[in-house]
């Protein structure tokens, strides 16, 4: 269902009657729901909700279901997001050297597989660095960055975001750290791709590290961007088992691989409204 449907996400403390309140509302407001997902977490008393619904009848439009939810959210004391299924996320991709994500997601969108509007491509490096990569009409910004420029080139980056109307960051393998300003100003709207199956070996040449220790699994982690550095709540992981024929050259190979799959289910769950943060966790419903 995406033809003037919805996707609303909500939270707040757990007690009795919110799905029936909600069901309720919806159902008299002419509308049908095609999925509701839920969780109640023991440990913060929280909960929280996602619910796909879209016109029985007669088409909705967003500003009226948004009027007739608001009593209800009110409340309940409800953090809540409505948007239309079929609307698109803005989304700035910023890579660095290695191009692996950054071609594996534009792929995926060229596909059809990520409801979103690629607003520009953002990296450090030269457009010359990317020979096998087509960007077509994309907008391409060179924003080199030194120690002596980071806070400049930050500028400019957070004037690109503001301008683009962006509404996702994605750091598709950008090898530059964000400042604490940055990283705040984007909570919530900016997933990493880190190199490693985290908590795990940090640092420089992370395959190299696990080849050395003789690892049996190396991974990657897609997670949110906070001011701790790789330590924000964590969207998605994937392994893959790895043995003592295997070379550091074959952990880096695999290595890509898990990386370009982990990076577009983080962000694939984002823009369908799919992950919630609870605190340094998240909750991630399935599609």
């Amino acid at each position: 269902m995406t033809e003037n449907s919805f996707v609303l996400t909500a939270y707040c403390a757990n007690r009795p009657g919110i799905v029936a309140a909600v069901s309720k509302v919806i159902f008299e407001a002419g509308g049908n729901i095609a999925d509701l997902q839920q969780f109640d977490d023991p440990d913060s008393g929280q909960f929280f909700s996602r619910v796909v619904f879209g016109a029985a009848d007669a088409p909705l439009t967003e500003g009226q279901v948004r009027g007739l939810l608001s009593p209800i959210m009110e409340r309940f004391g409800m953090t809540w997001s409505l948007r239309a299924q079929n609307a698109r996320r803005r989304v700035l991709l910023m890579a660095s050297r290695f191009d692996h994500c950054l071609a594996d997601l534009l792929y995926r969108w060229r596909m059809g597989e990520l409801n979103m509007e690629v607003a520009g491509i953002v990296s450090n490096y030269p457009r010359e660095t990317y020979p096998n990569l087509s960007f077509g009409d994309i907008p391409f910004h060179h924003l080199p960055v030194t120690k002596a420029t980071k806070a400049e080139q930050e500028e400019k980056l957070s004037r690109l975001i503001a301008d683009e109307k962006v509404d996702l960051v994605v750091l598709a393998r950008y090898m530059q750290i964000l400042s604490e300003e940055m990283s705040s100003r984007l909570s919530g709207r900016c997933i990493n791709i880190h190199h490693s199956f985290l908590p795990g070996f940090k640092g420089a040449k992370p395959y190299h590290q696990a080849y050395e220790r003789g690892v049996k699994l190396i991974g990657a982690t897609a997670h949110y961007v906070t001011s701790d550095l790789d330590e924000g709540p964590i969207i998605e992981q994937d392994t893959e088992r790895v043995s003592h024929r295997d070379s550091a050259a074959e952990f880096v190979r695999k290595g890509r691989d898990i990386e370009r799959r982990v990076l577009a289910r983080a962000v694939r769950a984002h823009l369908e409204d799919r992950v919630l943060l609870n605190g340094m966790r998240t909750i991630v419903f399935p599609e």
